[in-house]
């Protein structure tokens, strides 16, 4: 009976050995696909975030093309607006130059005039649409510019003759042969005048 309870004991050991290293066995397989999944979990993990990275960095491209096509209509718009008003600023100077020697033919032909005929009807009449074609200019800011009197301004002035002058310093305007004209402060025509030597 000793034996058999030995034996017993000793089945008991072997089995509870087998039962624990079958528990083992189990457990270092769990681990073992534990470590599989989680591997694959890493690998998805990584994959995805490949994914992201590229996906972040296309954007990031694509934003930079449509931010640098936006500032290059935005400079085409500046630059074809600008062009544009020059465009028009050419044409304006153009016809203000063709008008500008009718102008002075009213002025030559109104100083023609005699004293007894000024109180006429034409020369009244001619007398107004001179005034009428000065102040349209005007309303389109042409300006006379101003000479007699003034400083030699090169700018402004183009001297074609030199007069001795006891009215004036040397230097002065002493006399202007043709009027000049200004559109928005950029000159149309220059004032032929007579400087003092």
């Amino acid at each position: 009976m000793a034996e058999n309870e030995t034996k017993k004991e000793q089945q008991e050991e072997v089995l509870e050995e087998t039962v624990e290293e079958t528990a083992n066995t189990s457990e270092c397989e769990e681990e073992k696909e534990d470590t599989k999944e989680s591997k694959k979990e890493k690998k998805k993990k990584e994959k995805a975030d490949k994914k992201q990275d590229a996906m972040k960095e296309k954007i990031d491209e694509l934003e930079d093309r449509v931010k640098r096509q936006m500032a290059e209509f935005d400079n085409f718009r500046k630059r074809t607006e600008k062009e544009k008003t020059l465009m028009f600023e050419t044409g304006a100077k153009s016809v203000i130059e063709k008008i500008l020697p009718v102008v002075d033919n009213f002025e030559r032909g109104l100083a023609t005039v005699p004293e007894e005929d000024k109180g006429g009807a034409f020369a009244q009449g001619m007398e107004m649409i001179y005034k009428q074609l000065l102040t349209e200019l005007e309303a389109i800011d042409v300006k006379p510019i101003e000479a007699v009197g003034q400083e030699f301004n090169p700018d402004f002035h183009n001297a074609v003759m030199q007069v001795e002058s006891e009215e004036y310093e040397s230097g002065i305007v002493a006399q202007e042969l043709l009027k000049g004209y200004t559109y928005r402060d950029t000159v149309v025509r220059h004032s032929m005048v007579a400087v003092v030597q």
